[in-house]
């Protein structure tokens, strides 16, 4: 448990053991703080799941980690490398890194699935249309995308595509930290349960380290080895499931202990 602070196994631990580091982050828009001093550690190698209310800055943090809103305070570490102390080109370097999945794809619409893929390609790395080409039908397949649909535009693809297309196009340059915002919503649960089962495998088999964003109780216990939880602007709670379910927040408890989450209980002693 933690609420702005580190807990103790995170604190001593050694460098190398994270992928990033947020130290008393705040982020507002006009008089309101939305992030209030928020400190989180994600490991390298662990998929890790981010709670909180509509409209709590979940997604806040997420982009402010990726440089798309500025901070009015704090400090955020990539790799043991402060954020703010990169140079454009170490900037670029940095974002090579990173692959996003927005929450409804992001895709343009006036673009195939393949020129969607390709287009990270094209700004960050310099090769042949044929290579570019190849390269993203191996992404394509990597999600489990059939390959007619590399022709196919995002209009004419079911939401489980669309999710995979975009999947697709954020592993395009082989990234080591994959953030996912609300990677399942829109799909039915039989869609749902497939695509936690495709973002387990591609974490075991590409070494990712996976920043989930999500409202998903199943997602949760199904493939996050640690749940952060936002509320009242600050993490309030951060570990396992078990010890989430254990917190006396009232909202974590009110998320984890409501109608719809009582399986997980027995899902966590099982």
């Amino acid at each position: 448990m933690t609420d702005a602070a580190p807990s103790p196994p995170q604190a001593v631990a050694s460098q190398e053991e994270f992928a990033i580091r947020v130290r008393d982050v705040v982020v507002g828009f006009g008089a309101r703080d939305v992030l209030r001093g928020v400190t989180l550690d994600v490991r390298r190698g662990e998929v890790l799941g981010f709670v909180g209310g509509s409209g709590t800055g979940k997604s806040v943090l997420t982009r402010a980690i990726l440089g798309l809103v500025p901070r009015r305070r704090g400090r955020i570490e990539v790799f043991g490398r402060d954020l703010d102390a990169l140079d454009e080109a170490g900037r670029a370097a940095m974002e090579r890194r990173f692959g996003v999945l927005f929450q409804h794809g992001a895709l343009f619409s006036g673009l195939t699935v393949l020129q969607n893929v390709q287009l990270p390609m094209r700004e960050h790395v310099d090769v042949s249309q044929a290579l570019m080409n190849e390269l993203a039908m191996l992404k394509l397949d990597l999600v489990g995308l059939p390959r007619d649909a590399a022709d196919k535009y995002p209009s004419e693809l079911s939401g489980g595509m669309i999710k995979r297309a975009a999947l697709a196009r954020a592993l395009a340059l082989d990234p080591e930290i994959l953030f996912l915002d609300e990677p399942t919503s829109g799909l039915d649960p039989i869609g749902a349960a497939e695509f936690d089962q495709l973002i387990a495998t591609l974490q075991k088999t590409l070494g990712l380290t996976v920043y989930m964003v999500t409202h998903d109780l199943d997602s949760l216990y199904a493939i996050c080895d640690r749940i952060a939880a936002l509320a009242d602007g600050r993490i309030v709670a951060v570990g396992p499931l078990a010890d989430l379910l254990a917190c006396p927040h009232p909202w974590v408890q009110a998320y984890f202990h409501g109608a719809r989450a009582g399986r997980l209980a027995g899902h966590a002693n099982g």
